[in-house]
């Protein structure tokens, strides 16, 4: 394998992390395929977004309820 990488001028590392990882997609390994990955960090980003609105909503509901009281 270290010669096939030499070969494609990339790492062996590199090489080995993208058979690693085409084996997950195929099924021959246990793991995350490459579209949950994707689906794993886009659900993430909506979660911290979703946090912050809350977080505002938090607030300004707090700032009404003390303008009000």
């Amino acid at each position: 394998m270290a010669q096939i990488a030499r070969e494609l001028g990339v790492s062996y590392e590199s090489l080995r992390h993208w058979i690693e990882q085409s084996e997950i997609d195929s099924g021959e390994r246990q793991g995350l395929t490459l579209g949950e990955r994707e689906e794993l960090s886009r659900l993430r980003r909506e979660v911290k977004v979703l946090q912050q609105e809350r977080e505002i909503l938090k607030n300004a509901a707090a700032f009404f309820a003390s303008e009000t009281g």
